[in-house]
């Protein structure tokens, strides 16, 4: 069944906020919900990369935040419609508001290349933090999964998975609670993945070169992480990096997560595909951001840290 695109009453926003070229506005929907409508810069594949991230999410049973494709402005703006995740009475705590907290030199107000956004500091405050796991979750009952910093090892693979290069310290957090209690957010705002911004006639040149420095493999072997290794650190990790050096700080998680990602075949990446609308994506995008599913897919199953 193809995804449907949702229709924004027209005046539907209570509030209206700038975020560089994107724009965003809060609105509530028939039942009442408070939901957000992100308008995708025309070209970019913001849109379908954020729709397809979430229904990866979906498909490996990670915590997520819903997106559907959405317009508005009487269809004139192309975006995604995300409802909150946030209860009422309750606020998200964002990543270098929690960094800042341990660490009274952090930079927070520099969202990239911020080199103290340090793996090992990102799972220091979750483990030091009484955390639970995010709302309505069901972990398994087999154990593996029982912390908040067991859930976000996921969200590691998922950034590898899909190749999303914009873990930086405002894209994760946690939901604080009317009652003080912490619990970990859902993980939200995928739409630097799947190599949505290259141009088509990239795409088709990667998967039909013998080029091995210009393949897909090694498009995606490229893929940075917002996460360092560590302060002085000039690079940071790879997105396959940052999961695997995660792995090892939590091993039984991790290998949970990679199980779930050995359950899935390339049939179920290419029916997500299949039910994104034409008018959403092009052929060869949709074959390129494919490809790279199923080429990271193996590269993290194979992982020597996960056998």
């Amino acid at each position: 069944m193809t995804y449907p695109i949702i229709e924004v009453p027209e005046g539907a926003s209570s509030q209206l906020e700038q975020l560089g070229t994107k724009s965003k506005f809060w609105y509530r929907n028939e039942h009442g919900k408070r939901v957000m409508f992100k308008r995708g810069r025309p070209g970019t594949g913001e849109n379908w990369a954020e729709k397809v991230c979430c229904e990866v999410c979906r498909l490996l049973e990670i915590p997520h935040a819903e997106y559907d494709f959405a317009t508005a402005n009487v269809g004139r703006w192309k975006g995604v419609a995300s409802p909150t995740f946030v209860l009422e009475g309750s606020r998200l705590i964002l990543g270098n508001e929690l960094l800042a907290g341990i660490e009274p030199e952090y930079e927070k107000t520099k969202r990239y290349r911020t080199r103290q956004h340090t793996l090992r500091r990102v799972y220091a405050v979750l483990t030091k933090l009484q955390i639970a796991l995010p709302l309505d979750y069901r972990p398994p009952e087999t154990g593996e999964i029982t912390k908040a910093l067991h859930v976000f090892t996921g969200y590691l693979l998922l950034d590898a998975l899909v190749s999303n290069q914009d873990r930086h310290h405002e894209n994760w957090g946690l939901i604080s609670m009317p009652d003080t209690s912490l619990s970990l957010a859902p993980t939200f705002d995928h739409a630097s993945s799947l190599g949505r911004n290259e141009t088509d006639e990239r795409r088709l040149g990667r998967l039909g070169t013998r080029d091995r420095g210009y393949s897909v493999q090694s498009y995606v072997s490229r893929a940075e992480s917002a996460l360092y290794p560590g302060t002085a650190s000039r690079k940071p990790y790879t997105t396959m990096q940052a999961f695997e050096n995660a792995a090892r700080l939590n091993l039984s998680a991790a290998r949970y997560w990679g199980a779930k990602l050995s359950l899935c075949s390339c049939k179920d990446f290419e029916e997500i595909f299949d039910n994104v609308p034409e008018s959403e994506i092009t052929g060869p995008a949709r074959r390129f951001a494919l490809e790279m599913l199923e080429v990271n897919a193996e590269r993290l199953i194979n992982l020597e840290v996960l056998k």
